[in-house]
């Protein structure tokens, strides 16, 4: 029976047109006992020393977290003080350390995606991380993976790079690298997380409803929600967050198929999972799931459940050792013997008197209006009206150009929501975990970051309007503005109008749309009296334009996306013509919310009280599903422009890449889960090491024919041979290689992608692994999914 489980469960993720309530996730046990793979040798010898001499008791109280006032982590986990253990501090987030002073406000996971810029992602990571470390942080709450973007609308989704699992994959373990410099990373949130809506059970008079389920098959799995985590545990990550929602109907910090089967076993992975907070559903059954650590505190372990599990039998003491030894070894594995005390630099109440730790390094700056810059993309230059050329008069438009009105911590501080006027009834669906009705959709400010767990606390807020007065007593330019009406006067000597508008998300609520449609009538007020209105937008997630797109008065658009605590300096560099923008989209902009299909907005509970969400699309979301159902985007993925343009030629290949034969049935994981991975030296930290191994490079030549030095951002998509044909869900071109590289002007550069095995394979849910199929591959290069001058094939 226990060798029928795995295909019986392969069985209910294959049946993908299934009612949703025969979604059952497959039951994987045992937890796989970490082990020192790779270059975690060292650090298990050390960790088997200490859980070794430790009692029952002191390795259940390591998996808590505890209550500690002292510090302003926001979890502390258990300590073994007699070990020399004192527990770890986790803290927010992603994006920068949150809810404190003496630390900066970096560019957010979408504005680092819109860079498609690998080396920023690590120098971003790099300086982040340092600052957790002086700060007492062991353990940064990031980066973000999941969500992957799934619905337009997704709450979350400015705290990822990218609606796309190659370009999440290759940022996000950049920033595992650079985060682990200085302390543990915490991917998150795994897996297939991707709304706020119903994301956690609500109480509703003693009949819970319970969060919902996000019901997706195997191959949808592995190719698109497990592959990003892949690359950031190959990349050493040391913890994973399981996430909120339901995966085929079982909670995901309980789901022994994500945790045990795919994370620990075919992964590889020697790290501790920890749950999000308050994640954790169950006692026992979380344990035996995989589930290592419980916060920020928890009702089920808190007790010494697991040690009187253990003593009756109803809990392997393998498995409790196992969560201890994780645990421990992690601590040593990335030298947090060698860290602060925890949170030391972190008051709990930033309010009463306290010592002051700047954790701030000089050296930050520059990389921090890098991040800034780079992440903006120019999506419309008539007639070169940008960049301004020294404008004798300017006007400024819109409540996004200037400062907010108030910036002190008070109770909704930490979230970043003081600035976007949340109602009562809003709060208390917040505070039931109810849909929240009518969330705002702005922010009366600059916004430099998204609202939640996941956003960060500048030192200081650069904002356009700033930014431009400066420009303006330099150039003796003239500026009028008016950042409060949405029809405000124009003076008719304007050379430009300057219209700053946002779009906001945060965590707990989906948003309500994807255009706020008092920022599109400001927009068009503007312009029906100014023949040169350029528009930026500061925007948390996918903004529509459609309003006013075509109207031939506005010139010029900018994504601004959220740069951070430089939003103003870097607006006005790129305005002024100091720096190409160099951008590009890491989602698809549509030309209506209809054209986004089922995938707008979240599944909706419909009075169930077990809601359900069919991921019936497959693989096939942002992009994909666009290339899939044959409609046009506004701004399809990878689209940007800069001050320059840029000529493609001479597609070379060079792939040595093997089709894997048919005869090949043996499945790598046997079971979905091992703990033979240590005799296998085909499995490392990542899984399956040859899925890293290179087969070969596809290389081009760019040349720049303008008049400007830009970055262009080379992409290579790939056309992978279909196994079998789905006329409901075509497989489509994916995203394969970028490559962002500076050309100055009437040069020319080379590029080079280079392939792994992993990028031109497909999951086989019969044969439970990865293969290289048989037939011809279509490569496609150029400056987005639907631009690619250049176009060629390869034959596996």
């Amino acid at each position: 029976m226990i060798l029928l489980l795995p295909l019986l469960g392969l069985i209910a993720l294959k049946n993908r047109h299934a009612h949703a309530m025969n979604w059952t996730s497959p039951i994987v046990y045992p937890s796989p006992q970490g082990y020192g793979v790779g270059n975690w040798s060292a650090a298990y010898e050390r960790a088997h020393a200490m859980v070794g001499k430790m009692s029952l008791e002191e390795m259940n109280n390591l998996t808590l977290g505890v209550v500690d006032t002292t510090n302003g982590c926001v979890g502390v986990s258990g300590s073994a003080p007699q070990h020399g253990y004192p527990g770890m501090c986790f803290h927010d987030a992603g994006n920068g350390v949150r809810n404190t002073d003496g630390v900066n406000a970096y560019a957010s996971g979408l504005h680092i995606g819109a860079s498609w810029n690998a080396t920023l992602a690590y120098e971003r990571a790099q300086f982040m991380g340092a600052e957790f470390k002086r700060k007492g942080a062991n353990v940064a709450l990031g980066p973000v993976v999941g969500p992957i973007g799934r619905i337009a609308e997704g709450g979350r989704n400015w705290e990822a790079f990218a609606a796309d699992p190659y370009l999440d994959g290759i940022l996000g373990a950049q920033s595992v690298i650079g985060l682990q410099e200085s302390v543990i990373a915490s991917i998150k949130h795994f897996v297939a997380y991707e709304q706020e809506t119903n994301r956690n059970p609500i109480a509703n008079d003693g009949n819970p409803i319970l969060s919902t389920s996000a019901n997706l098959d195997d191959q949808t799995m592995h190719e698109l929600y497990l592959w990003p985590f892949q690359d950031l545990v190959y990349a050493g990550a040391g913890c994973a967050m399981c996430s909120y929602n339901r995966i085929n109907n079982t909670y995901a910090c309980e789901n022994s198929k994500a945790i045990n089967g795919l994370l620990k076993g075919e992964l590889a992975f020697p790290g501790f999972v920890v749950s999000d907070w308050a994640g954790q559903h169950s006692g026992i059954p979380s344990a035996d799931a995989g589930l290592d650590m419980a916060m920020p505190t928890t009702g089920y372990w808190n007790e010494r459940q697991l040690e009187k599990a253990v003593d009756s039998g109803a809990l392997n003491k393998t498995r409790l050792i196992d969560m201890a030894t994780r645990i421990i070894a992690t601590y040593y594995q990335f030298g947090q013997d060698k860290a602060l005390p925890l949170g030391t630099g972190m008051p709990p109440n930033l309010l009463l008197p306290h010592n002051y730790t700047d954790a701030k390094d000089l050296a930050s700056k520059s990389s921090l209006l890098q991040q800034a810059l780079e992440g903006h993309v120019l999506v419309k230059n008539t007639n070169g009206a940008l960049p301004l050329k020294h404008p004798k008069v300017l006007s400024i438009f819109g409540y996004d150009a200037v400062q907010q009105s108030s910036f002190v911590p008070d109770s909704l501080f930490p979230q970043s929501w003081e600035a976007i006027g949340l109602g009562t009834q809003q709060s208390m669906g917040i505070a039931s975990n109810a849909p929240v009705q009518d969330p705002p959709e702005v922010q009366n400010g600059t916004l430099v970051v998204g609202g939640g767990s996941g956003s960060n606390t500048p030192a200081y807020i650069s904002t356009p309007s700033d930014a431009i007065q400066s420009r303006a007593y330099a150039d003796g330019t003239a500026i009028f503005f008016d950042v409060v009406s949405t029809n405000p006067s124009v003076v008719s000597s304007s050379e430009a109008c300057l219209v700053f508008i946002n779009e906001y998300s945060s965590e707990v609520w989906d948003r309500p749309g994807l255009a706020d449609p008092d920022s599109d009538t400001l927009v068009n007020n503007v312009a029906a009296t100014c023949n040169n209105t350029i528009v930026v937008i500061h925007n948390a997630g996918i903004r529509l334009v459609d309003a006013w797109i075509e109207n031939p008065n506005v010139t010029a658009v900018i994504f601004a996306h959220l740069p951070g605590q430089d939003a103003g300096r870097a607006i006005a560099q790129i305005l002024y013509g100091d720096v190409s923008p160099s951008g590009r989209l890491p989602y698809t902009v549509a030309r209506r919310p209809s054209d986004y299909g089922n995938l707008l907005g979240p599944c909706q509970a419909d009075g169930s009280l077990s809601p359900q969400c069919d991921f019936s699309e497959g693989v096939n979301v942002d992009y994909r599903g666009f290339l899939a159902s044959n409609t046009t985007p506004r701004y399809e993925f990878g689209y940007g422009l800069t001050y320059s343009s840029f000529g493609y030629d001479n597609l070379q290949t060079s792939i040595n890449a093997t089709a894997t034969p048919n005869d090949t049935v043996t499945p790598v994981y046997t079971n979905g889960t091992t703990n033979d991975n240590s005799n296998n030296t085909a499995i490392g930290v990542g899984g399956l090491l040859s899925l890293f191994e290179s087969v070969g490079t596809i290389t081009a030549s760019i040349t720049n024919t303008g008049s400007v030095a830009a970055a262009e951002v080379a992409q290579l998509y790939l056309q992978i041979p279909a196994a079998t044909s789905n006329s409901s869900n075509p497989r489509t071109r994916v995203l394969r290689g970028f490559q962002k590289v500076t050309i100055q002007a009437n040069e020319t550069a080379q590029v080079a992608f280079n392939l792994r095995m992993k990028d031109v394979s497909t999951w086989n849910v019969t044969r439970q692994a990865w293969i290289v199929p048989s037939g011809e591959f279509g490569m496609y290069v150029g400056k987005s999914v639907l631009d690619t001058p250049l176009t060629g094939s390869f034959t596996v």
